[in-house]
C-alpha cells in the first residue's frame, strides 16, 4: 500500500554540487542531508524541508526537463518571488491554477521549479492573478509563459 511520496529526484550535471548547495540551502532555505557513503560517492546532494526531500543526482548526459518539475508550496509568495529575483533567478508568473498564486523559476542548472501558494476563501475561486492584483490572468507582464 502506498502511504506517501518519500522524495523527488532531479538530475544535475557533474560538478554542479556547490552551485546547487548555494541555491537550495541559501536561496530556498532547505537543509542539506548527509548522503549514505556509498551514494555520496556518486555525487549529487540531498535537501529536506519539513517532510519533503529533494534529491539531486548526477547525470553524465544531463539535460534539464522542459516541463517536468516539483511543485513547492510557499508562504508569502510575492516576497518569495522577490527574494529569488534579487538573487538573479527568473520568475514567470502563471495564473492558470484556480485558487493558487504561482510562478515558475529554474535552479542554477536549469531544472524547472514551480512555487505555489493557495489563496482566497475558496481554493477553486476565480481570484487568481499576479500577487499585486494587477491582472486577471496572472501572466508575466512581458508576456512570457512557462
Amino acid at each position: 500500500m502506498l502511504t506517501a511520496v518519500d522524495h523527488v529526484q532531479l538530475a544535475a550535471p557533474p560538478g554542479s554540487e556547490d552551485a546547487l548547495r548555494a541555491y537550495y540551502s541559501d536561496v530556498l532555505g532547505m537543509r542539506e542531508l548527509s548522503k549514505p557513503p556509498l551514494l555520496a560517492a556518486r555525487g549529487g546532494c540531498w535537501f529536506v524541508l519539513g517532510a519533503v526531500q529533494l534529491h539531486l543526482g548526477v547525470d553524465e548526459d544531463f539535460r534539464p526537463a522542459r516541463t517536468a518539475h516539483p511543485g513547492l508550496r510557499v508562504n508569502g509568495i510575492q516576497e518569495y518571488a522577490r527574494r529569488l529575483q534579487e538573487r538573479g533567478a527568473r520568475v514567470v508568473w502563471d495564473g492558470d491554477l484556480p485558487g493558487h498564486r504561482r510562478f515558475y523559476s529554474e535552479d542554477p542548472v536549469g531544472n524547472r521549479l514551480e512555487f505555489l501558494e493557495p489563496h482566497g476563501p475558496d481554493v477553486g475561486g476565480a481570484d487568481v492573478g499576479r500577487p499585486d492584483g494587477s491582472g486577471p490572468d496572472g501572466g508575466d507582464p512581458g508576456g512570457d509563459r512557462p
